[in-house]
Parts: structure tokens; C-alpha cells; sequence
């Protein structure tokens, strides 16, 4: 099994920054970095710790997987629900945490019906 590194791959920062039509500044603020470390990240010049490298990933809709060249797949595998932003999802998901997996089932199963139904 292929071990997993935390070390970033700078053309993968700059492959998910463009995927969200970012400039480097405007990545470097959404990540609550200043311009010049974002800039020596995506340079290479500069290689993030662990932490800052999973606030790059979740800021920029990636995974660390991905960042690092585990996997081609860009997607993101963190989700973040802000209680403040989004109550009712975050009491939901709060809650759900401690169903069973037939539960889980069961409630998804029940929303894939009520955004089919026309």
C-alpha cells in the first residue's frame, strides 16, 4: 500500500487554484495566507506543514491526496458546515453522526427522493 505524504506538489496548488478561477491573491485571502507565502507554496519554493497544507486543500474545494500527488482525482474530501451560516444542515449532519448505517441509508435514500420528484 502506497504510504501517503503530506508534501506538496506545487503544479497541483496551481491546477486547483485555477479550477476555481483564483488569482494568487485572491487564494492567498481565501486561505487567510499572505500573498508572498502563497506565492513561495506554489513556487515550491516553500513546503506548508501538514496543518496549512489541510486549510490550502479544504479552502480550495481539493484533498491533501490530491495536493500531494496520491491521487488525480481533484475533488475535495472534507466538507466544512458552519453552524452560524447553515443551522439546520449543521443540526442535521450533528445528528447523523451518531445514526447506525441503515439510518444513514434511510435518510439518504429519503433526499434522493425529494430532489428527484419534479
Amino acid at each position: 500500500m502506497k504510504e501517503l505524504s503530506n508534501t506538496l506538489i506545487p503544479e497541483r496548488l496551481k491546477s486547483a487554484r485555477e479550477q476555481l478561477n483564483l488569482s494568487k491573491a485572491e487564494a492567498a485571502r481565501r486561505i487567510g495566507l499572505t500573498a508572498a507565502s502563497y506565492v513561495r507554496y506554489e513556487a515550491g519554493d516553500r513546503s506548508p506543514s501538514s496543518q496549512v497544507l489541510t486549510s490550502i486543500a479544504e479552502k480550495l474545494n481539493t484533498s491533501v491526496a490530491y495536493l500531494s500527488g496520491n491521487t488525480d482525482d481533484i475533488s475535495s474530501d472534507i466538507i466544512s458546515i458552519c453552524k452560524a451560516n447553515n443551522p439546520i444542515l449543521f443540526e442535521l449532519i450533528t445528528d447523523a453522526q451518531s445514526a447506525d448505517n441503515a439510518t444513514i441509508q434511510r435518510l439518504l435514500s429519503y433526499y434522493h427522493q425529494l430532489t428527484n420528484s419534479d
